[in-house]
């Protein structure tokens, strides 16, 4: 297993390919995006689109942005898109992510990350601890997570 930027690689446009076989509504949204230049736009200039590969095939994928879905600016940076394509779900590969993630953080003196999500019980195994409640950009209430670093 590799991990990779998708824009710091050759392959975008195969990356883009794999990332639009996801049949999650976000990971649609996020294709979206990428093909229409608009990723650095809604997530931040310094944001990182991060894929975990197999070969040629796409494992997981996740972004480190400085915005997410969240409508306050309370909190950053953020995890999100996090998605782990059903073939290689309950192997705990995200995590290999988050540990990539919590490294980019570390270089750039950043002692926490958050995640919104809908989910209880998964971040949890990764090292999040539940924050709070608040509103996204969408007018729905997510649940945010801190991790520690």
């Amino acid at each position: 297993m590799k991990i990779i930027s998708f824009y710091k690689n050759d392959r975008q446009q195969h990356w883009l390919e794999e990332i639009e076989k996801c049949s999650w509504r976000a990971g649609k949204y996020l294709h979206e995006i990428l093909t229409n230049g608009t990723f650095y736009d809604l997530t931040g200039a310094d944001s990182e689109l991060l894929l975990l590969t197999e070969g040629d095939d796409l494992v997981s994928f996740c972004t480190f942005a400085e915005r997410d879905e969240i409508a306050s600016r309370e909190y950053s940076p953020w995890v999100g898109f996090v998605y782990t394509f059903p073939k290689y779900r309950g192997h705990r590969y995200m995590g290999l992510l988050f540990e990539k993630i919590e490294n980019l953080a570390k270089e750039q003196n950043i002692n926490s990350v958050y995640v919104s999500t809908d989910q209880i019980g998964l971040y949890e195994k990764y090292g999040f601890e539940y924050i709070k409640d608040m509103e996204t950009i969408y007018g729905d209430i997510s649940r945010v997570y801190v991790m520690l670093l």
